[in-house]
This record gives C-alpha cells, sequence and structure tokens, in this order.
C-alpha cells in the first residue's frame, strides 16, 4: 500500500524524470529506479511500474512531437523508416536477451555497454560543429544493441539509441522523438513478457508515477520545440557521457 504522501512524492520525482526524459530522449528508467530502490519500493513492484508508464508517456511523446514539429512521422520517410527499424529490433532484443541472458555476465556486458555510451557521447562533443551523413547501418547495429541491453537489464535504451541516432546522422529533435516512440513499443514487449510470468502491477505506485510522467511530456516536447539544434547536441552529448561513465563506475564499486 503506498501512502498519500509517498504517492505526492511518487508523482512529483516521475514528472521531472520523464521531462527529463522527453527532453532529451533519456534517463527515465535510470534516473527513477535507484530512487524508487532507495524509497523502500519492491524492484517486482518498480519494474512493471516504470514499463507501464515508459509505454504510455513515450506513445504520448511521440504524438506531441509530431504536434510541435519536432519531427514528421507522416511526411519524413527517414524518420519513419528509423522508427520502424528500431520497433522491429526491439522484439529481436527481446528474444535475444531472453535467449542469452545466463550465458552474458551482467558486469561484462555493463562495461561493454558503457564503453559504447562513452564514445557516442565523446563524438558527439567532438563533433559538435559537424554534421554526420545518415548512415541507416549505424542504426541498426545501435538499435539491436540497445533493445538487447534493454530487455536483458531493463535499463539503457535512450542513451544509446538517441546518441546513437545522432551519430549516424539524424537531427538531435528527430532523435529525441524517435527514441519515446520506439522505448514505448519496447516496453510494451516488457510489460507483456512479465505479466506472461503471471507478475502483477502494483496499482498504488504505477498511477502517481503514470500521472506525474504523463504531465510533463507537453512541457517537455515544447521545451525540445524552442531548444536550438546546437544546444540539444551539446545537451544530449554532456548527459551521454554522464550515464555512461556512472554505468561503468557501478561495475568497479
Amino acid at each position: 500500500e503506498v501512502l498519500p504522501r509517498a504517492a505526492i512524492l511518487v508523482f512529483l520525482v516521475a514528472l521531472a524524470c520523464e521531462y527529463i526524459d522527453s527532453s532529451l530522449g533519456m534517463g527515465y528508467g535510470t534516473t527513477l529506479t535507484p530512487l524508487l530502490l532507495l524509497a523502500g519500493f519492491a524492484p517486482l513492484d518498480i519494474v512493471p511500474a516504470i514499463l507501464l508508464s515508459e509505454a504510455l508517456t513515450g506513445a504520448a511523446a511521440g504524438l506531441f512531437h509530431q504536434r510541435d514539429g519536432n519531427v514528421n512521422f507522416l511526411r519524413d520517410a527517414r524518420a519513419r523508416r528509423t522508427a520502424l527499424r528500431l520497433i522491429a529490433l526491439s522484439t529481436l532484443g527481446a528474444i535475444a536477451a531472453a535467449t542469452l541472458a545466463v550465458k552474458v555476465s551482467k558486469e561484462l556486458l555493463t562495461m561493454f555497454i558503457a564503453g559504447i555510451v562513452i564514445a557516442m557521447g565523446v563524438v558527439i562533443l567532438v563533433t559538435i560543429h559537424r554534421p554526420f551523413r545518415y548512415r541507416p547501418g549505424g542504426i541498426v547495429a545501435i538499435g539491436a544493441v540497445a533493445a538487447f541491453n534493454k530487455s536483458l537489464s531493463g535499463g539503457g535504451y535512450g542513451p544509446l539509441v538517441t546518441a546513437g541516432q545522432m551519430v549516424s546522422g539524424l537531427p538531435p529533435k528527430h532523435a529525441v522523438a524517435i527514441t519515446s516512440v520506439t522505448e514505448s513499443f519496447t516496453c510494451v514487449v516488457g510489460l507483456a513478457a512479465y505479466l506472461a510470468l503471471g507478475r502483477h502491477i502494483n496499482w498504488g505506485l504505477t498511477l502517481p508515477l503514470v500521472a506525474g510522467a504523463l504531465m510533463s511530456v507537453p512541457i517537455a516536447t515544447l521545451t525540445v520545440r524552442r531548444l536550438p539544434e546546437k544546444g540539444l547536441r551539446l545537451t544530449v552529448g554532456v548527459v551521454t557521457l554522464a550515464l555512461g561513465a556512472l554505468a561503468l563506475s557501478a561495475v568497479f564499486r
């Protein structure tokens, strides 16, 4: 049972974390999960609550990004194809993770993923004044790794996919919007698997989480619309680098 005061705190924390996530394409689960663990919630209550809230807010963020002109999935074939590729890879990543989870060292995987994230953060910052040529192959490679990591560990999708799209030549605003949509689909797949295993949803935690996260989405997409491309690219680069370093430091604690 979640007390009213705790529900209000969950609502406010979810609002702040989702604002960052919908603005930068990363940071919701990575930030929120440890905070909820510190607050005393059980991991088996946290995981489905975050998956459900991300599924809903990702879909909502995609719609608001479309409305605010950050991306146009209807007219931009490249953005549409990129989203469809990443959605397909989400399913493949879930299957691969389920097959290989018992064979892969979590520490080794974390070091590998963190290394990629740090490298992409560095590339974004070093080449901030230089545009990239669009490379579909790069998106496929990064999407496959990100989907596998998300299905295996429950996190790390946003930094990989957002930064990976930018390094592969997509504009920052497109990358943020596409990540919201594709991560929504990834969370639906993960939640379906969770429920198929007979797990339950703690609605006392989930409802304030969803409410706070959804409320932040329109503000976040407007922020993306008003930010200059270079400023958004700089912010994504710095946050990507910081999250990669944080993940790497956790392995050596």
